[in-house]
């Protein structure tokens, strides 16, 4: 059973959505055994220890320089040998120095269908609003594995929804959120934990 290290930033739904995984037997190749924050007050924090999931606290008030940054963080992951970083709503960059030390083994959750609105700046209400402004029919999310190129990674899972007639970014994000992150997110943590385990790639089904 592959162990698996959490980065978040706010309030954790997505990491709420693999607790659950965990909790019904859905996310069963992996186990999370580290929930990390780069912010005081995430409620992530809050639902990991719920959860009785071990948690870590590493900011830039902290450590402002990024190199100390990234090595404390790298230093938790190591202490708590983690096998696959996932990053559910982590809003700080990674440096390619960092993400070298996880070859697929590090995967993130995008609100958009990659390749739309996505890389350096698409974050957050920014995606939901740029598809709204562009007058898309159709959005969702990705899940990808993490490489040196911001949402860059090769596509490990998608889901798609209809952009409905007068859709606030509010109102997106929230049904992407609840339509297709906590869906594809447990799926997909799951199946590169799998994979890690038996050595190989599937294609995905």
């Amino acid at each position: 059973m592959k162990r698996i290290g959490v980065l978040v930033s706010g309030g954790g739904t997505n990491l709420q959505a693999l607790i659950d995984a965990q909790k019904d037997g859905s996310l069963k190749s992996g186990r999370i055994e580290l929930v990390l924050s780069n912010k005081v007050d995430a409620f992530a924090l809050h639902r990991a220890q719920l959860a009785r999931i071990p948690t870590a606290i590493v900011t830039k008030e902290q450590y402002p320089e990024k190199e100390a940054f990234e090595q404390t963080i790298l230093a938790r992951l190591k202490e708590y040998r983690i096998d696959l970083v996932v990053l559910a709503g982590f809003m700080s960059v990674l440096s390619p120095e960092f993400v070298a030390h996880y070859p697929r083994a590090m995967i993130n959750i995008h609100p958009s269908l990659i390749p739309s609105f996505c890389g350096e700046g698409f974050y957050g209400l920014r995606v939901h609003r740029a598809a709204i402004e562009r007058g898309v029919k159709v959005s969702g999310a990705t899940v990808h594995y993490v490489n040196e190129i911001v949402d860059g990674g090769e596509i490990i899972a998608q889901k798609a929804l209809a952009v409905r007639k007068g859709e606030t970014p509010e109102s997106l994000q929230r049904r992407v959120l609840e339509n297709c992150e906590w869906a594809i997110l447990p799926r997909a943590v799951e199946k590169v934990c799998r994979e890690m385990e038996s050595g190989q790639t599937e294609e995905d089904g």
